[in-house]
């Protein structure tokens, strides 16, 4: 899943050098610069609901659950 995550958040930031995907157990954690993270986030959050329901069910699809994290990097 997180090879997923990974294309899914490159394709939306203007750093894609900064992202950074790690996962733990069935939850994966997402970080990208501090200027990229309203474009993760979206307006009320659509974006970043868009790309856990697209993980939700891929990893659904595999017979797994799966669900995503994004951290703030100081």
């Amino acid at each position: 899943m997180s090879e997923l995550v990974e294309y899914l958040v490159k394709e939306l930031v203007d750093c894609p050098q900064e992202v950074k995907v790690t996962e733990e157990n069935d939850v994966v954690k997402v970080s990208v610069a501090k200027s990229d993270m309203g474009k993760i986030i979206g307006r009320q959050g659509r974006i970043a609901k868009s790309i856990r329901a697209i993980v939700k069910a891929a990893a659904a699809k595999l017979g797994k659950k799966c669900s995503v994290e994004i951290i703030e990097v100081e």
